[in-house]
């Protein structure tokens, strides 16, 4: 089981340590939106677990990726009519800049490619 990373931002955002606009929580997962939005909804979805990526989240608790997805329909249900994407970038160059795994939620209009 992985534990709280003690230089790790977004387990100092779940801790209450930084300050953050809360989207959902419960036990496992929390969501917020993200400060440099991509999108009209730009929220990330993170385990309360810290897992660095994607695959290594996949590998240690597949119910709890599920549990994302899910909550991820349920936010593009809320904000947006069902409609959405979800990015997971994995690795530097991919783009991932906190290593803590996050499912952006993204919806509200067509993106770029």
């Amino acid at each position: 089981m992985m534990s709280e990373s003690d230089d790790c931002l977004f387990c100092k955002i779940i801790a209450g340590q930084i300050p953050s606009s809360k989207v959902y929580e419960d036990e496992t997962t929390y969501a917020f939106n993200d400060i440099d939005p991509k999108a009209k909804v730009h929220v990330l979805v993170v385990p309360k677990k810290h897992y660095a990526n994607v695959a290594e989240l996949a590998a240690a608790d597949p119910a709890e990726l599920a549990h994302i997805v899910s909550v991820a329909q349920g936010i593009a249900d809320h904000e947006f009519h069902g409609a959405y994407r979800l990015v997971f970038n994995t690795g530097l160059d991919a783009g991932q800049t906190v290593f803590h795994v996050h499912a952006h939620v993204m919806t509200g209009e067509k993106l770029d490619e």
